[in-house]
């Protein structure tokens, strides 16, 4: 476009644009006021609603994190758009016709975000017409099956992609648009002959945003012919972003807002049976696991606070704010899911349940086998998360032994000591007590010396069962839902939630973690410290006992200083040969971990350390691999005395245990700095 916008045309948009009625697609707000709403910053978390709303004015301003301005400022910032993209969103809306004056052009990094989503609907008006075409009749038989009729199918926008190579290439390039954009858009590959529409022979979902704009599709393959995954979905685009996106939203948020309740189910045909049937407020994700921003999303719509109207008296008498229910299979895979769910329950000031299906059916099965009826009746058979989580766990254990009730109890302490709410978590505990058959001051004690569990940040999935390549450099997994944790025994890897060290209270941990940070961080000191020499078994935890097992296949300290004189012997300056070799070591430690573990060698190698005074650095190491064997050296104290306790002193092998003790002590001693 040439020029830049008139400014009556922007002051028109300002004055005819109600800042409520945009804000509000994104927050539920409430009156606070003569001219003043109130909600949830969009911008940061916060359980307390700080984000105030002046229609009068056209202003918002939170008094959390300082954010401010008008209409136009807030659909830039929440939409990440430029300035004239924000005018052209508005302006759609309100149905305003913007013109642009010689001069002052602003510059753009790609095609407009209007045109990408303009493509969008061109391709979803083409699908929508291919599915009423002979060439789809297996795609309107595998809905029919579904049991969704034709008024169903045009209800959610559902289409079909024929199997052409250029079909949707031609369309688009009919009605006026660029190779560029159509790129952009996401809607085709490149190949060596140039483009080819992306998606082929398959049903086809359109995926809208929160404004119910067309910004992807997920597309299912209906042919046993097809090598293809069974779902592909639209890759990362400018507009498309899969963390930030819940398939149904757009549909649901107007019920979620008026009945603080959200239901997450698995899949497009989940939702639509879901939605169907009268559970208004289903939504899923699209490819990806319910994360952090997915949190965020909700709870901005369902206002989540303390002080919700809505809210709910629970244990202790606490407020809370909405219901959060996540419906799974009735399988093991959806067992597993809902524990992965539970990682995120309190990250919501919500009641968060979670309801499974009987026989492994899923929403859409129900609804064939039993009809809506039975689709409301599995929402409102919903349990606790926290209840479902303990109750699983201590199903993987035999309680009618001494040894799986004790097991048992190892197992359930963490969750129980994670649970935030005192009064909640002295309900839970009196409950499990009896569940386990022990006193109940048992159960409080192992309860205090637990651990707690972290809540995740946003957690990346790698999955290896179910994920094909596209051909064109991306993956798609099997189904819309998937990206839950499932053991290693399935083939799908999870990535553990990573905690910054200045929130791990344990200090022997801090210790550990830190000294595998300045193995990874700083070889050449560690090499000055003798850290190869180090037994594996000087790490407890498990998976720092792992990396330091790749450092040592890797070769060590020594190996990273053999590769910085290779480097200089090939001319490298010191600081660039030290930084590839860094680079080449962490490279090769991760290469030697599980797929687990990779994900955290990266993020440790890039943890910044407490200390980063050149001054100060070498006697800080010296100091944490010092208190990291004397740790070692305490563990192993710690064993042989529960050796002796359970060696008669008439044993042979009882001396030789009071003399390793001996050593140990001595070892210990001589370490202390007092001494």
């Amino acid at each position: 476009m040439a020029g830049i916008i008139r400014h009556s045309d922007i002051e028109e948009v300002r004055s005819r644009v109600n800042i409520a009625d945009v804000v509000g697609l994104y927050v539920q707000l409430k009156r606070a006021g003569m001219d003043s709403l109130v909600g949830l910053c969009p911008f940061h978390d916060e359980k307390t609603p700080s984000f105030h709303v002046r229609p009068a004015m056209g202003y918002f301003h939170c008094f959390g994190c300082g954010e401010h301005g008008d209409v136009i400022t807030f659909v830039e910032k929440i939409e990440n758009l430029s300035f004239t993209e924000a005018m052209e969103f508005l302006a759609r809306r309100a149905h305003i016709d913007l013109h642009y004056e010689g001069g002052g052009r602003e510059e753009r990094k790609g095609p407009a975000r209007a045109r990408l989503i303009d493509a969008h609907r061109v391709a979803q008006q083409f699908y929508s017409a291919q599915l009423l075409t002979p060439q789809a009749q297996a795609g309107r038989e595998f809905l029919e099956r579904k049991g969704f009729t034709e008024d169903d199918w045009l209800t959610f926008g559902i289409g079909y992609a024929p199997q052409s190579w250029d079909a949707l290439v031609q369309t688009l390039h009919h009605h006026g648009f660029t190779d560029q954009e159509i790129e952009a858009a996401g809607l085709v590959s490149r190949g060596s002959r140039g483009l080819y529409d992306r998606f082929r022979a398959r049903l086809m979902w359109p995926i809208v945003n929160i404004t119910n704009e067309p910004i992807g599709f997920g597309a299912r393959k209906i042919s046993s012919d097809d090598p293809g995954p069974k779902y592909l979905n639209t890759p990362e685009t400018a507009i498309y972003h899969k963390s930030k996106v819940l398939y149904g939203l757009a549909r649901a948020k107007k019920a979620i807002a008026r009945d603080h309740r959200v239901v997450v189910v698995e899949g497009y045909t989940d939702v639509m049976a879901a939605q169907l049937a009268g559970v208004e407020t289903a939504v899923a994700t699209c490819g990806t696991a319910f994360g952090a921003d997915h949190v965020k999303i909700v709870r901005r719509l369902m206002g989540d606070s303390a002080t919700s109207a809505a809210g709910l008296q629970f244990a202790g008498g606490r407020s809370w704010g909405g219901e959060v229910i996540f419906t799974f299979d009735g399988d093991e895979a959806g067992r597993k899911a809902a524990m992965r769910a539970f990682q995120f329950d309190q990250s919501f000031s919500a009641q968060t349940f979670v309801a499974v299906a009987p026989g492994g059916m899923d929403p859409n099965e129900i609804r064939q086998n039993y009809g809506d009826e039975g689709v409301r009746q599995l929402v409102e058979t919903k349990r606790p998360l926290f209840e479902f989580v303990i109750q699983t766990v201590l199903g993987m254990r035999d309680l009618h032994t001494v040894e799986g009730r004790a097991a048992a109890l190892t197992d359930v302490a963490s969750i129980l000591a994670s649970i935030k709410d005192p009064v909640l978590r002295g309900e839970y505990v009196r409950q499990v007590a009896g569940w386990i058959a022990m006193d109940e001051s048992v159960v409080a004690a192992a309860v205090r010396r637990a651990p707690r569990l972290k809540a995740p940040e946003p957690v990346h999935l790698t999955q290896h069962q179910g994920t094909q390549h596209t051909g064109d450099g991306s993956s798609e997994s099997e189904a819309p839902g998937e990206g839950v944790v499932v053991d290693t025994q399935t083939s799908v890897v999870v990535a553990q939630p990573f905690v910054p060290l200045s929130q791990l209270r344990n200090p022997q941990e801090r210790v550990e973690r830190q000294a595998i940070e300045i193995y990874l961080q700083w070889p050449w000191l560690a090499g000055l410290e003798n850290m190869d020499a180090l037994p594996s078994q000087t790490f407890a935890d498990a998976t720092y006992r792992e990396i330091h097992a790749a450092i040592s296949d890797v070769g060590g300290a020594q190996a990273f200083t053999a590769k910085v004189a290779e480097l200089m012997d090939r001319g490298q300056q010191d600081m660039a040969a030290i930084y590839e070799a860094d680079r080449w070591f962490i490279g090769e430690v991760a290469q030697h971990c599980s797929a687990q573990t990779q994900a955290i060698v990266s993020q440790l190698a890039a943890e910044v350390l407490p200390e980063d005074n050149p001054d100060n650095v070498q006697a800080f190491v010296h100091g944490i691999v010092a208190a990291l064997i004397r740790q070692g050296v305490e563990r192993q104290i710690a064993d042989v005395r529960a050796a002796i306790g359970r060696t008669s002193s008439e044993d042979d092998s009882y001396m030789q245990l009071a003399r390793r003790l001996a050593q140990l002590e001595e070892q210990r001693r001589q370490m202390d700095p007092r001494s």
